[in-house]
């Protein structure tokens, strides 16, 4: 047996997200059909994060354990042959230690969340952004971002079925910069609760719509109805993930 790590970049427009179920194509569904039809094997795929439906990714991060083993180029050319026509393509494939796993091996994921902010709707960007008409507050959302980082109990900012043991969570990065009509928010963390970017970002956007939130005291209510409404999955994009060998 032997184990592969892979990169991936795919358009979750039309997905339900990472995880394979009934309701419709995933990313892992899609992947293992792909490995079915070339190989006749169908291996369960693991991600670095478990993204939702609607939400995009510029290289997730995954793995895989196949027998017989395959050159890994093979795999990789072989499954973007099957998935020509589908919205997830393999950006590279290598053999790896039979210790590393895509999920628990990860030491922090990174997302960006593009927001448009003019008052033209998309036409190119059209799923690929959260398109809000109005004018931001961008130094409002930058001073209110400041005391979203580091430690603190995200319950405000976690879905309300969201599955994780606890709550606490430190958030080591959240950076806003402006490009042209584009508002960019980064995020990093080990890991985060359901929809804890989503809400942070939708959040942060009630501020720069001048809304009266107070980050203080939404960590200090510990309820998820005190924050922002969560922003729209089309704008969310996992970018990386790190491992302790590459970053």
């Amino acid at each position: 047996m032997t184990r592969y790590k892979m990169t991936l970049e795919y358009d979750g427009t039309n997905l339900i997200g990472w995880q394979e179920n009934l309701d419709g194509p995933s990313v892992q569904s899609v992947l293992m059909d792909a490995f079915e039809k070339f190989s006749g094997l169908r291996p369960t795929i693991f991600g670095a994060g478990r993204t939702d439906s609607g939400v995009h990714a510029v290289c997730m991060t995954a793995h895989f354990d196949l027998e017989p083993d395959y050159d890994a180029d093979t795999i990789m050319r072989a499954l973007n042959f099957y998935l020509m026509h589908e919205p997830v393509s393999v950006l590279s494939c290598e053999i790896v230690d039979d210790d590393f796993h895509a999920r628990f091996s990860c030491t922090a994921r990174h997302y960006k969340y593009v927001v448009l902010n003019r008052s033209a709707p998309p036409v190119l960007e059209k799923k690929r952004v959260w398109w809000v008409p109005q004018k931001l507050d961008v130094a409002a959302m930058r001073a209110a971002a400041k005391k979203i980082v580091g430690l603190h109990d995200f319950t405000s900012f976690r879905a309300v079925h969201c599955q994780a043991k606890s709550p606490i969570k430190t958030l080591d990065q959240l950076d806003i910069t402006v490009d042209g009509d584009h508002i960019i928010f980064e995020l990093s963390a080990r890991s985060f609760l359901h929809h804890m970017v989503r809400n942070i970002v939708g959040t942060l956007i009630e501020i720069g719509l001048n809304k009266p939130y107070d980050i203080d005291e939404i960590f200090a209510a510990k309820d998820r109805t005190v924050a922002g409404p969560a922003a729209p999955a089309a704008g969310l994009y996992f970018i990386r993930a790190s491992y302790p060998t590459n970053d």
